[in-house]
């Protein structure tokens, strides 16, 4: 099948909105899930586990990629869980010669060193997930490949981000913002819808990547910190919404009891430090970025996150 792909993590953030944009320009999508959502979106689901090396390469046949978008929920035995999933699908894929696609990070990165990232850009992360994520692409080198390096995810079910797990609370009017970077530093975030959409162009055009294809999305670069948290306050109609500070002192005490705190400990550098991804490589590749307003981006996420917008 030319247009048919294997979606693991589609009840998901990313794999939810790459699903959906792989849907729309007339792929056939296949989504494995130990529970699958009842009609979504119009994909053919197949009940199955990462895990699950046999499940894997049952769903994968016919297939002409292996999207693999999951991951454990809440971070729970993170380390010892993502590299046996995607050992998996790499398995899977040589058996088919399906290309695994994999939504990366900026974590492969030391911002204390690489202030701006291009593909080829030295991979020496600091953090033991920075670590993993390295690793993840290196196995990809063993089949065709494409990984889609991005900022901080936003939008709607975006799971573990840092804007719908501190930075405002769902469910109750934004009064106050808590950011986690200082003013100054520069940070890179990315609106899941349209890094779904990046995904089908990509993929639209599969027969032209090269055997290891790496690019960079840019999504929405915040050069000082501030223009984020104006976007939040301009969309929950507060402009004097106050901000606050993330007491990153206090984390400690908290991490030996939550998984997600441990994380959000290890990602502080990426606060302290700037860290751009240079698209000029989509950029010459597709002709263009997909790029939504980053006030209706907000709009549509806190709406989903039950936050009064205007």
């Amino acid at each position: 099948m030319d247009k048919a792909v294997l979606l693991l993590g589609a009840t998901g953030g990313v794999g939810g909105e790459t699903a959906r944009a792989l849907k729309s320009h007339g792929w056939k999508v296949r989504g494995l899930a130990r529970r699958p959502m009842a009609g979504a979106d119009g994909l053919e689901w197949v009940v199955g586990d990462a895990l699950d090396a046999s499940a894997v390469r049952r769903a994968a046949e016919g297939m002409a990629a292996i999207v693999h978008a999951v991951n454990p929920p809440g971070y729970r035995n993170w380390d010892a869980l993502v590299l046996p999933m995607l050992d998996n699908s790499i398995a899977a894929a040589r058996g088919t010669r399906a290309r695994v696609v994999l939504p990366g990070t900026i974590y492969n990165f030391d911002p204390r060193e690489t202030p701006v990232a291009v593909e080829s850009s030295p991979q020496r992360p600091n953090t033991r997930k920075g670590r993993i994520r390295a690793e993840m692409e290196r196995r990809l080198g063993e089949v065709r490949s494409l990984v889609l390096r991005a900022g901080d995810f936003f939008g709607p079910k975006a799971g573990n981000s840092w804007l719908s797990q501190g930075m405002v609370k769902p469910g109750k009017p934004i009064k106050s913002v808590l950011y986690p970077g200082a003013m100054g530093v520069g940070h890179n975030w990315a609106y899941l819808p349209d890094v779904g959409e990046t995904f089908a162009r990509l993929l639209d055009r599969e027969a032209e990547l090269p055997e290891q294809a790496r690019f960079h999305f840019e999504g929405y670069w915040d050069a000082d910190g501030s223009q984020f948290v104006a976007a939040i306050r301009e969309t929950a109609g507060n402009p004097g919404a106050r901000l606050r500070r993330l007491p990153w002192a206090l984390l400690p005490l908290i991490a030996p009891f939550n998984a997600t705190m441990r994380e959000m400990i290890e990602m502080r550098t990426f606060w302290e430090h700037p860290l751009r991804l240079d698209n000029h490589t989509l950029m010459a590749f597709l002709g263009d970025e997909p790029h939504t307003a980053l006030v209706e981006a907000l709009r549509v996420t806190l709406r989903a996150m039950h936050i009064p917008v205007i």
